[in-house]
């Protein structure tokens, strides 16, 4: 009789540990997003083109450097990811519409983003966080997100992007000049469709 329970107790252990696998995977994969509210802004759509080369925040511009400082103590300016194509997203973990966005960037990161010579910075809206960069480490570690995350603990950086809607993504070319706004998540797909049409 002994024996037999023994085998109940192992048996629910293994089931009790698959089920704790399968929800940790769930976790991880990337939920359909409602991309109907997005509003992307481009030179060809709704925005306006200004002169290449000045330093602003419309399409043709080179949006404002900063220089901001990751988790991990790294610098990170702008201008010297000049060359590549980049992803600039403005989130917080506490934005719902942030937390869908984050594993469909993560993917592409994995993915396609060596190759495509592709760098995502995701700023993270330090100052509008509750428990600060703790949360942020916390929001990284549970999603697993490998890419570029600067923290904008003073909000000068997002107040200078005039980031008023997150998450909200700026598109730009290699010569670091903006090609398009994105208000809203994105799936991966959308991003690799914006992505491609990147110079």
């Amino acid at each position: 009789m002994n024996k037999k329970v023994i085998g109940y107790v192992i048996a629910a252990l293994l089931i009790g540990s698959m089920v704790v696998i399968m929800v940790n995977e769930n976790l991880k994969k990337a939920d359909p997003i409602d991309t109907s509210n997005v509003l992307i802004e481009s030179k060809d759509g709704s925005g306006e083109e200004s002169a290449a080369g000045e330093v602003g925040l419309d399409f043709g511009n080179l949006p404002p450097d900063f220089e901001l400082t990751t988790l991990d103590g790294d610098t990170l300016t702008l201008s010297e990811l000049k060359g590549k194509k980049v992803v600039l997203n403005f989130w917080a973990t506490w934005c719902p519409p942030c937390k869908a966005e984050m594993p469909h960037m993560q993917n592409y990161y994995r993915n396609s983003a060596e190759e495509n010579n592709v760098e995502i910075v995701a700023v993270n809206l330090t100052s509008s966080e509750n428990r600060g960069a703790k949360v942020v480490r916390e929001f990284i570690d549970s999603y697993g997100l490998t890419f570029k995350i600067p923290l904008d603990e003073d909000g000068i950086v997002g107040e200078t992007y005039q980031v008023f809607q997150i998450p909200t993504t700026y598109m730009l070319n290699t010569d670091g000049t903006i090609s398009q706004i994105v208000k809203g998540p994105m799936d991966e797909a959308t991003l690799e469709t914006l992505i491609d049409d990147l110079d």
